[in-house]
């Protein structure tokens, strides 16, 4: 996996579609409705947002997001690992990387929702190992039993 190249993506291409829609999907067949903040291509595609894919070769391995919140803080969005890939090495690649360009834009803190189920186990420990720990629900989100808060001070 040495050619791991993370590109800021304008969200054009069909592969980073087709890749978007899998996780919208699997996200609604594991959370409740109410529950899923994932977002889809169109509210992606919004100017608050920087959306990054990670390409192996020609393969998308990856994506993840930030959302500007306010001028100092952001939150993370639409991390996802090709299913085949995961535990590979990826999400933390990506991860860095987002943590590196939102400092550099500016931001001094960076937060995230994921879910609570067993599933979402293996990203809350990636959020841990990278310094992100447990915080009371921000900007528009309510306390939720299927949900998970984390934070990290840039």
């Amino acid at each position: 996996m040495d050619a791991l190249k993370i590109v800021v993506d304008d969200l054009s291409g069909p592969d980073i579609a087709r890749f978007l829609a899998e996780h919208v999907q699997q996200m609604r067949s594991l959370t409740p409705l109410e529950s899923k903040h994932a977002l889809d291509l169109d509210s992606l595609r919004k100017p608050d947002i920087t959306f990054w894919s990670a390409v192996d070769g020609d393969s998308l391995v990856g994506c993840g997001a930030i959302k500007r919140l306010d001028a100092g803080h952001a939150e993370l969005k639409s991390m996802r690992t090709r299913p085949t890939r995961q535990r590979s090495g990826i999400a933390s690649q990506l991860l860095e990387h987002i943590l590196s360009e939102a400092k550099r834009m500016g931001f001094t803190r960076l937060s995230l929702e994921t879910g609570s189920a067993e599933f979402f186990l293996p990203a809350r420990r990636l959020y841990t190992k990278f310094g992100f720990h447990h915080c009371e629900p921000f900007a528009d989100y309510q306390p939720d039993p299927n949900s998970t808060f984390m934070t990290k001070i840039l």
